[in-house]
């Protein structure tokens, strides 16, 4: 099998459409979850989400194709293209068949969606849009990305909710172990902040309503006074390569994939199986494939949408696999930062969790204030912690029961 190695990473989150400018606000303990300014919010029970405000799509696309595309497919490109800047890799013809893509969506193009059936309801069917469907179907992250970097390897999109970043990410590392590209565009874009999505999780109540006058504190994960998870959004990729072909090119090394482990709940649609079974089995497979014991993991980047259920469950499933060890990890949840960007979610903390590894700075938990008993852990609450971490592991667990953990090795 092929090693594999991060060598490039592009993030757009709520705290900007950088690597640089995430990071950073991250590690200063910022918040990017602001009110709602994309649609009017006054019959939503749910005022605030994690919005990015600074993207300026014409600086990766050109307009006449912005008009064929998604929010998604455009955060998709953005980040690809920084990634593959920061990795100092040209696609061109003697590697074009050797690069694939592999980044999806949970949801996909839903304003496009929303804004089709509005033209529908109001003018008529003769008034849609041909690029509807192209633009609104979540392979076209993956598929916009192929043909806007001249990527000819595999290209894919696999949608798996709150987990998609990072199975794509997993799924990516196990493609290239097999000899089926060398380099793979990876990770989750979504850009779901729209009318319908937001009113739809207000009524499914899973959003925090609690602190609308005070959106910087309103996702609070593992916080005793968590109400629900606040909506993110943006697209995080990482460059993935075999090893020998980055060495080759002498490409700078963020941190190395050892382990995947992915699982399925089987149990409810939007609940986690109860002790957290399918999450425990997941991170155990993960590290199984990296070879280690328990004990080696010094970091996770944890889940951690803020939701009652949720962290109760993760920090549950902690405890069952790594038993007296769990209480000398690092544990931090980015959401609290940025909030929880579905699809995209596995992608940005995938990165958060290379560049924790290559700093050797474990970002904090935000809004973290009161302990809750059921949530014991070491959350590395409000301040960044300095560490050495040889291992990290992040994890990602979505509706339908979806369960998806990387582990990450210092190079």
């Amino acid at each position: 099998m092929k090693r594999v190695v991060v060598t490039g990473i592009g993030i757009i989150s709520a705290l900007g459409s950088d690597k640089n400018s995430t990071w950073k606000g991250l590690i200063e303990g910022k918040s990017g979850i602001k009110n709602i300014s994309a649609f009017d919010t006054t019959d939503y029970t749910c005022k605030v989400a994690g919005e990015v405000r600074d993207f300026i799509p014409e600086n990766f696309i050109s307009k006449k194709e912005i008009k064929k595309m998604g929010r998604f497919a455009m955060f998709a490109i953005a980040a690809s293209k920084m990634a593959l800047e920061d990795a100092k890799l040209a696609v061109n013809e003697e590697n074009e068949n050797e690069i694939g893509v592999v980044v999806s969506s949970g949801i996909g193009g839903i304003e496009i969606m929303e804004k089709a059936h509005e033209t529908l309801m109001e003018k008529g069917a003769r008034r849609i849009s041909p690029f509807t469907v192209p633009s609104m179907i979540v392979n076209m992250a993956a598929g916009n990305i192929a043909i806007e970097i001249g990527a000819k390897g595999p290209s894919k999109s696999i949608t798996t909710a709150c987990a998609t970043g990072t199975n794509s990410i997993g799924d990516a590392y196990d493609m290239i172990r097999l000899g089926k590209a060398k380099v793979i565009v990876a990770g989750g874009a979504e850009a779901s902040i729209t009318p319908l999505s937001i009113a739809s999780f207000c009524a499914a109540k899973t959003l925090s309503t609690a602190y609308n006058d005070t959106p910087e504190i309103a996702s609070r994960p593992f916080d005793k006074k968590r109400d629900g998870f606040v909506m993110g959004e943006g697209a995080g990729v990482l460059i993935l390569e075999d090893l020998d072909y980055a060495l080759a090119r002498n490409a700078k090394i963020y941190a190395e994939i050892v382990g995947y482990g992915e699982t399925n709940d089987a149990y409810h649609i939007t609940s986690p199986a109860p002790g957290g079974e399918g999450a425990v089995r997941a991170m155990q497979i993960a590290l199984n494939g990296a070879h280690i014991s328990e004990d080696k993991i010094n970091y996770i980047n944890a889940h951690g949408t803020a939701t009652a259920v949720n962290d109760f469950t993760e920090t549950l499933a902690i405890k069952k696999v790594f038993g007296q060890a769990a209480k000398n990890l690092y544990i931090s949840s980015i959401k609290g930062a940025i909030g929880h960007s579905l699809g995209a979610a596995g992608g940005i903390e995938a990165a958060v969790t290379a560049l924790a590894i290559k700093e050797g700075i474990v970002p904090p938990t935000i809004n973290y204030e009161n302990k809750d008993e059921d949530c014991d852990l070491n959350y590395v609450p409000n301040s960044f912690v300095k560490a050495d971490i040889e291992y990290a592991m992040s994890n990602s667990f979505g509706f339908g029961g979806h369960n998806s953990v990387l582990v990450f090795k210092k190079y």
